[in-house]
């Protein structure tokens, strides 16, 4: 069970229950570290060492609590299921036992459904008001998979709302209720300008107890939780829990800098470490979800790995970066444009490129069919390529990081002492064996020592050399041939293209730890 969970609460009862996500309030330090003015003209002197407005945070949960509400949802499907996609849980629900086994139905509001009764599933999360016309702000996996969704405004109201749009990848959503008067709102801030020790607030209604304000500072940015291609979380320990998702996380001017998504829990409560999306990356999805339905993203078709030193020597590079493409998809923009297996991709659409994430996101954020330039560099030489980005579909990733699978393989051939590795020719009987294509070409990895380089850089028996510093092999003795002149070349490492399963990936190997 992972210990990365979703904020939304789920349960099964035969009445309505509440859906109450919560957000955290971020406080950051102004210019001078004695004088803040905020939204609500209230001055900020230190407490304690932390910059508090006039020694209270009330100014702030009086602006800003009106805006924050719960969202309740009537899921589809049979209550056993209680599980809702979302990026957190990779939608093959690894919470549901999490859910029962810490829940159960202890602390739940509402009366217990008797046994006679059908029961439904409902699930629990928050929400902010970020237009008086009832526009509400919340995460996707509040709301995915709903037959019916309901919002309590602060003032205990209960209202019906319709799913304006949503965004799986980004884990956003943005719902709109109807109101006889003028709505409470929040405003967007720039979570670009906070820092770690920043100062937060959290809101929300956790375990459906009711909203509640908790505080702390911003932990770390750029958190990977490994839940979706533009993953660059808010690390906070503000106490968030279940419930909380979807909340506006705000800073010293009552301004919305972060929407409150996940927690790392080994025991399924706050243990300090929560995560919030950024609000300049949620207002400019939250923006295009306005307008209703889905998001399209940029695509180019191409398997990414990052460079690391090892890497980079293997290439003749004198330090790490960009996104390395370790295959290109037939057909796909990428290879329309002539990307090749082995570039490294250091610039797009005249932004740098520093990591596979830096792609990622800067594809995905350009419209489809527009044509964009590609900084790439190729065997020692920058060049310049022309892209016509394509349509990014459910069955198509912007540009993936190379997976890790493993194969099965037996069989002796050539050694290679100096990094650990025994390799051997595609016989006819390894073909069928591994179920090859019969054009494949290459070396197949009999054997690694446990002791040498190669097995500590990840290669594996049954893996297919298919080329050895970006130069095809078709052959065992090929590649052999290969790697030993890259050791007498004086390189520190050696980079190997591995075909594992269904995808290709780059090893570098480094020869001081053959």
């Amino acid at each position: 069970m992972s210990p990365i969970s979703i904020l939304r609460r789920h349960r099964v009862a035969a009445l309505l229950g509440a859906a109450l996500i919560i957000s955290p309030i971020v406080a950051s330090f102004a210019e001078s570290p004695n004088e803040v003015h905020n939204a609500v003209g209230t001055t900020q002197t230190p407490v304690a060492g932390v910059a508090a407005p006039n020694g209270s945070f009330a100014p702030i949960v009086a602006a800003d609590k009106p805006a924050v509400v719960t969202v309740t949802t009537v899921m589809k499907g049979q209550p056993d299921a209680m599980s809702d996609a979302s990026p957190l849980d990779g939608g093959g629900s690894p919470f549901d036992d999490y859910f029962r086994q810490f829940f159960g139905d202890q602390g739940m509001p509402g009366p217990k459904a008797p046994p006679q009764q059908s029961q439904r599933a409902e699930a629990l999360g928050s929400g902010f008001i970020v237009g008086a016309d009832g526009t509400i702000v919340t995460n996707n996996h509040v709301i995915d998979g709903a037959s019916s969704i309901k919002v309590t405004l602060d003032d205990g109201s209960e209202l019906p709302a319709k799913l304006v749009g949503r965004d799986a990848k980004n884990d956003l959503a943005v719902i709109k209720i109807k109101a006889d008067k003028p709505l409470p709102t929040v405003k967007w801030g720039d979570s670009d300008k906070l820092m770690p020790g920043d100062q937060v607030l959290a809101f929300g209604n956790p375990f459906g107890i009711g909203t509640t304000v908790t505080s702390g500072i911003v932990s770390a940015r750029g958190r990977d939780l490994h839940s979706g291609p533009f993953d660059d979380f808010i690390q906070i320990d503000a106490p968030i829990n279940h419930g909380n998702s979807g909340g506006p996380l705000v800073d010293v001017s009552g301004n919305v800098v972060g929407i409150n998504t996940a927690i790392y829990s080994p025991n399924g409560g706050s243990v300090g470490v929560g995560f919030a999306i950024p609000s300049d990356q949620a207002q400019k999805v939250v923006a295009k979800l306005m307008k209703g339905g889905e998001i399209e993203y940029g695509y180019l078709g191409v398997q990414i790995q990052p460079v690391t030193p090892d890497v980079a020597s293997a290439i003749g590079l004198d330090h790490p970066g960009g996104a390395l493409v370790s295959s290109v998809t037939e057909g796909s923009p990428a290879a329309a444009a002539g990307i090749q297996t082995g570039d490294l991709i250091t610039g797009f659409a005249g932004q740098e490129i520093k990591d596979p994430k830096d792609l990622s996101r800067a594809v995905a954020d350009v419209s489809p069919g527009k044509k964009e330039t590609l900084d790439v560099w190729r065997n020692g030489k920058t060049m310049q390529l022309s892209v016509d980005v394509g349509r990014n579909g459910d069955d198509a990733q912007t540009a993936p990081v190379s997976g890790d699978s493993g194969a099965p393989g037996n069989g002796q051939g050539a050694r290679l002492p100096a990094i650990g590795l025994g390799l051997m020719d595609i016989t006819p009987d390894i073909r069928q064996q591994m179920n090859l294509p019969d054009n494949q070409r290459g070396a197949v990895v009999a054997a690694v020592n446990p002791n040498k380089a190669a097995a500590a850089s990840g290669v594996q028996p049954g893996d297919i050399i298919i080329a050895v510093n970006q130069m095809p092999v078709k052959s065992a003795r090929q590649a052999t041939q290969a790697i030993a002149q890259a050791g007498k070349s004086g390189r520190k490492s050696v980079l190997l293209l591995v075909e594992r399963g269904d995808a290709q990936i780059y090893v570098a190997v480094p020869f001081a730890n053959g």
